[in-house]
């Protein structure tokens, strides 16, 4: 399977189980599996979720690895529970209560985690089949995903088009454009780009031992439930501190279940719109990873919650098996007038940019 360029693969997905439409034999798409590769640097995509499922690079003897997590089948992401590589939306993290209200109207979302709706409830972006658009090789070759979220999809209010592009480029830059734009209703759009990474390698153990900087001076505050305080706090003097270069294991025993919180990251003029977001390093391998966004938020998660989930080749991906710096809107926006908007009206763009940048020191 990993050896073809393009493969599709016959798995036709019923929609009448995912989404309860009445003619299900009319909807059904098809799942595929597309590389886009430059030189020794590659990537593996999917259309479902828009889910990057492989990312290779070399290291500093120019030793290939995959340095995502991730999945052999297909059929394990749409069973998978841990969003591995996906797109996430229509409002990635979480949302207190699942509802929130615009001008007097109070909309109900599918409750996923606990109380609240997580990555877009049950059925988010991540666990659809979006059409491909145009795969277009070449000196840059990208690949650009589209799909129609439907007006009460998972509760959000209003119909909304969807677009990512998955883009390399031959100096090792990996950009990832999302757009969105509602077409008839006021509703919030927050999406979110879910890969999981090791460095090292997507089997190599845990990220303790990354050495991670986070351009970020505070952070938002969540309570027991992982929802927002409201607050916005200096990093000062606490473990979430990582304006200068510190390894994941050197201070995680003094946050509790691990890092899984929103930093507010920092204007820098390095870029023009995009923001230096982080730096990531396995000095090992020799491995770096610079991520740069136009987002004012990236959520640091530290595996927290991984178990022992098979993986790729049969790897098992155990608690701190990768990391994810997943650039976003503040969470929970829709409830803290404080925080950045992310209600977007008729005809109003949602533009969002990552891009990453791989390096490997001797």
């Amino acid at each position: 399977m990993a050896n073809k360029r393009i493969q599709f693969l016959s798995l036709f997905v019923v929609l009448l189980g995912l989404w309860g439409l009445s003619d299900a034999t009319k909807y059904r798409k098809m799942v595929g599996i597309y590389e886009l590769k430059k030189g020794d640097f590659s990537i593996r995509v999917t259309n479902w979720g828009a889910t990057i499922i492989s990312v290779v690079v070399p290291d500093k003897q120019g030793k290939l690895a995959d340095i995502v997590l991730g999945y052999d089948k297909i059929s394990s992401y749409v069973d998978g529970a841990s969003y591995f590589g996906a797109l996430v939306g229509r409002v990635a993290n979480r949302i207190a209560g699942s509802r929130f209200t615009i001008n007097g109207t109070t909309y109900h979302l599918y409750r996923n985690n606990g109380n609240n709706s997580l990555h877009g409830g049950h059925r988010g972006y991540s666990a659809v089949i979006w059409d491909v658009v145009e795969k277009v090789d070449g000196d840059s070759p990208y690949i650009t995903f589209y799909y129609k979220s439907f007006d009460g999809e998972q509760g959000f209010p209003g119909d909304v088009d969807v677009h990512v592009t998955y883009k390399i480029s031959p100096d090792y830059k990996l950009t990832v454009t999302m757009h969105a734009k509602s077409q008839n209703k006021l509703t919030p759009i927050n999406l979110a780009q879910h890969s999981y990474w090791n460095l090292g390698g997507h089997s190599s153990g845990t990220i303790l031992n990354h050495r991670v900087q986070i351009f970020a001076s505070h952070i938002t505050p969540v309570d027991s439930e992982l929802i927002p305080t409201g607050e916005i706090a200096s990093v000062d003097n606490t473990p979430f501190d990582f304006r200068k270069p510190m390894t994941v294991g050197s201070r995680i025993s003094q946050v509790k279940g691990g890092y899984d919180h929103n930093y507010v990251v920092d204007s820098t003029p390095d870029e023009p719109g995009l923001r230096k977001v982080a730096v990531v390093e396995e000095s090992q391998c020799g491995r770096v990873m610079e991520l740069w966004a136009n987002q004012p938020g990236v959520q640091f998660y530290t595996g927290n919650f991984l178990n022992g989930t098979e993986g790729k080749g049969g790897a098992k991906y155990m608690q701190h098996a990768a990391l994810c710096l997943e650039t976003q809107d503040y969470p929970d926006a829709v409830h803290h007038a404080n925080f950045p908007n992310d209600i977007y009206g008729p005809g109003q763009a949602y533009e969002h940019v990552m891009v990453y940048k791989f390096s490997a020191r001797k």
